[in-house]
C-alpha cells in the first residue's frame, strides 16, 4: 500500500527581493518613476524541483540524497504541507511528523520542561501523550539535572539534544527526517542514528535526508538520488548510493605535489583497477583486485621507487606500501598492485602513488582521481554502523558440547 505518492512535483521560486504587493506601494513606485515602472522586466526565476515522481510504501524507509542545493529539503517541505507545490500535488496517507529544522518553536524564556510540552503541541502531541513520553524524552537528552533551567542558559549541545529529544519521539505513521545527523557531539550524533533506526524497525514510513552515505546504507533498503531539482536514479539503496559516491569523485581536485628536483616529465599518468569489471574505477565484488598504475619517466633510474597508499573518505590511512627499490628505463610504464582482495566496507577511497629517484627524493606524488568506489554488498548487519571499516567475511558456530560436559562433571 502506497502511504506516499508524489506526482510530477514541481517548486518555481523568483530571484531576488520580492517586491511589496501593496497598491499604495505600486502607485508610489509609478509616480516616482512612470517610465522604469511600465518597463519593469520581470524578475528571473528557477526550479528548485521540476518533474519529481515517485511512490514509498507502508513501513518502508527511503533515502534521498543529493548535492546541497539538489532540493531535497525543498521536496520534504512539499510534503510536509509547509510549502505548496508550483505544479504536481503529493498524496498523503497517516499522521505525519517532521524532523526538518530542530529547535523550531523554542522559547529563550522557558524552561526546558515547558520547552517540551510548548514544542511537543507545535509537533503535533496530545498533552496526555507529552506527560507518557517526558521522562524519556529528557533521559533521552541527557539534561535531567537542567530540565526546570531557561533554555537561555543552555549550551548549544543541550539544546539541540533537547529539541532533537522532542521531535524524535513523536508517535507518527509516517516520519521526514533532513539531516538530524548532524547535530550534537559524536557519541550524541550515534544515539540520534540509533533511535532512527528504532523508528525504521518498528515498521513506520520514514523519508530521511543525509549526507552521510553509511547511515543512508544502514537505515534504508531503497534511496532516491536528487539532482537539480529531479529525480536522477530510484533503486536499491546499494546501486543509488554506489552510483552517487561515483558521480561525487569525478574530479574532486586535489593538488599534485611535484618536486622542484622532477626530471622532464617524470610523473604519474593514471591508474585503475585492471581487473573486468563495470567501471574501471569501482570496487564491486570482495575477490583479488590489481591496481595498476600508469607512470612515465623521462630519464632512466637505476635504484628508483614508486610506493602506494590508501586512503578512506576522511583522508586517514588504511594502508600503504614503501617505495620498492626498482630500475626503471625510461619511456612509460605500469606498476601492477595486487591484493588477493581489498575487505572493507561500501564507500569512497583515495589511492595515494608516489615517485623516488636514486637518492630517494620523491619525484611526484598523486591522489589519483577519480576515488576509488567500493560497492561490494557488505557481510555485516544493520547494526553495526560503528565498528570499523573492515568488509571481511566470516561465519558464526554456537557449540555446546564443551558446556554439556562441564555441566555433567
Amino acid at each position: 500500500m502506497s502511504v506516499i505518492r508524489v506526482e510530477n512535483i514541481g517548486k518555481q521560486y523568483r530571484v531576488g527581493a520580492e517586491a511589496s504587493g501593496m497598491l499604495r506601494d505600486r502607485i508610489a513606485e509609478v509616480c516616482r518613476n512612470p517610465v522604469a515602472a511600465l518597463r519593469r522586466k520581470p524578475r528571473e526565476t528557477f526550479w528548485a524541483l521540476r518533474d519529481v515522481s515517485f511512490e514509498v510504501q507502508e513501513g518502508e524507509v527511503l533515502g534521498l540524497i543529493g548535492r546541497n542545493g539538489a532540493g531535497k529539503s525543498t521536496l520534504l517541505k512539499v510534503l510536509s504541507r509547509i510549502t505548496k507545490p508550483t505544479v504536481g500535488h503529493a498524496e498523503i496517507h497517516g499522521r505525519v511528523g517532521s524532523l526538518l529544522e530542530v529547535g523550531t518553536g523554542f522559547h529563550p524564556e522557558l524552561s526546558g520542561r515547558e520547552n517540551v510540552f510548548l514544542n511537543g503541541a507545535i509537533l503535533g502531541m496530545g498533552r496526555r501523550e507529552i506527560t507518557r513520553k517526558f521522562d524519556e524524552i529528557v533521559a533521552f537528552a541527557e539534561v535531567e539535572k537542567f530540565i526546570d533551567t531557561p533554555v537561555k542558559y543552555y549550551s548549544s549541545g543541550m539544546y539541540i539534544r533537547l529539541a532533537f529529544a522532542v521531535a524524535a519521539h513523536l508517535e507518527t505513521e509516517i516520519l521526514f527526517v533532513d539531516e538530524v545527523l548532524s547535530v550534537g557531539d559524536v557519541s550524541f550524533q550515534k544515539k540520534c542514528l540509533g533511535k532512527m533506526g528504532d523508528v525504521a524497525h518498528e515498521g513506520r514510513t520514514v523519508v530521511f535526508v543525509s549526507h552521510n552515505m553509511a547511515a543512508v546504507r544502514r537505515l534504508c533498503k531503497r534511496a532516491l538520488w536528487v539532482e537539480g531539482g529531479n529525480a536522477r536514479l530510484d533503486s536499491s539503496v546499494h546501486e543509488v548510493v554506489s552510483a552517487y559516491e561515483a558521480a561525487m569523485s569525478r574530479g574532486n581536485g586535489r593538488e599534485r605535489q611535484t618536486s622542484q628536483r622532477s626530471v622532464g616529465r617524470t610523473r604519474i599518468l593514471s591508474w585503475q583497477i585492471a581487473n573486468p569489471t563495470t567501471d574501471p574505477y569501482t570496487l564491486d565484488h570482495l575477490q583479488p583486485v590489481t591496481i595498476r598504475v600508469g607512470a612515465e619517466v623521462h630519464q632512466p633510474m637505476k635504484r628508483g621507487g614508486h610506493g602506494l597508499a590508501l586512503y578512506d573518505h576522511q583522508q586517514q590511512l588504511i594502508w600503504s606500501k614503501a617505495p620498492e627499490r626498482i630500475a626503471v628505463g625510461a619511456g612509460e610504464h605500469v606498476f601492477d598492485h595486487t591484493f588477493p582482495m581489498l575487505p572493507i566496507r561500501p564507500g569512497r577511497y583515495t589511492w595515494l602513488a608516489t615517485l623516488v629517484d636514486d637518492e630517494g627524493v620523491v619525484i611526484d606524488s598523486w591522489y589519483c582521481e577519480p576515488d576509488m568506489i567500493v560497492a561490494a554488498e557488505h557481510y555485516q548487519t544493520p547494526f553495526d554502523g560503528w565498528t570499523g571499516i573492515l568488509n571481511m567475511p566470516s561465519t558464526f558456530e554456537l557449540r555446546t558440547e564443551a558446556v554439556d560436559r562441564a555441566l555433567e562433571q
